[in-house]
């Protein structure tokens, strides 16, 4: 494949990717003292027993060392209408725009956090959560898969309503 014909299946596989069916998430992690929340758009159940669940986190980032470092994340689940929220947690939140108290981040880029089993801060404003303490790492190339077991949970006693999934935003990944 060359020329022409190499761009429209760049074009056609960057389509069929973008189309994919995903969410967005924001992933929290902190260790020694750093703490990070990112926006991720790779995060599924693999396992019913135990609970595991796997994130896919950029092999370069700041969350990929604070996991690796804490042995945990957390992956916050967003309403739809939290759909500028995660364009928030695109880059790596500045040190001076993480609170503390007694030690304990309690918000980060002005957003309230909360933490709980592992120590990984959780969006006190997420629809829905998991704590999750790190069991397994895998290398995929330009990102790395944690899996974890969740160790915690919280979120509304009844129905969980509309999740933020890419297709709410004009964000695209892949391709």
């Amino acid at each position: 494949m060359t020329g022409a014909h190499e761009d429209v299946d760049d074009r056609l596989r960057r389509r069929v990717l973008w189309a994919m069916p995903t969410g967005l998430y924001v992933v929290g992690s902190a260790a020694g003292g750093r703490a990070n929340l990112m926006t991720a758009s790779l995060a599924m159940q693999v396992a019913t027993e135990p609970k595991l669940v796997a994130v896919a986190v950029d092999a370069s980032s700041v969350t990929r060392t604070l996991i690796v470092e804490g042995g945990a994340f957390s992956l916050n689940v967003l309403a739809r209408e939290d759909r500028a929220l995660v364009r928030r947690f695109v880059k790596p939140v500045p040190e001076q725009e993480i609170v503390t108290e007694g030690g304990v981040v309690v918000s980060m880029l002005d957003e309230p956090v909360e933490v709980h089993v592992t120590g990984a801060p959780v969006l006190t404003r997420a629809l829905a959560w998991l704590d999750c303490a790190l069991r397994h790492r895998l290398d995929a190339g330009s990102h790395e898969l944690f899996v974890g077991e969740v160790v915690g949970v919280g979120g509304p006693p009844g129905e969980i309503a509309p999740v933020l999934r890419m297709e709410d935003t004009r964000m695209s990944y892949g391709g």
